[in-house]
């Protein structure tokens, strides 16, 4: 039923009101941060719970635009991460 679903405004909508674009979804995400991460800090936020899809967003920016992978994608993300596959200097 679309009233039980969570709605939100789309970040490239005017803040006048007027026409824009909603998005929804069938569940309130819950967003967490790595447990490596410093409570304090910016990083990037995962949400778990949503078959099919991993949304990842910058917690600088909670309202901001999220990716979507798909959870093969991130497993390998996260794989090469523990392999230290990503320097982190240039």
């Amino acid at each position: 039923m679309l009233a039980d679903l969570t709605w939100r405004k789309s970040s490239y909508s005017g803040g006048e009101g007027g026409n824009c674009i909603e998005v929804a979804s069938e569940l309130p995400i819950i967003w967490r941060k790595s447990s490596a991460s410093n409570p304090n800090d910016n990083c990037v936020e995962v949400a778990d719970g949503i078959t099919g899809i991993v949304p990842v967003r910058d917690s600088k920016d909670p309202s901001g635009p999220a990716l979507g992978f798909t959870p093969e994608a991130w497993q390998s993300f996260i794989a090469g991460i523990r392999a230290d596959d990503f320097p982190t200097t240039l």
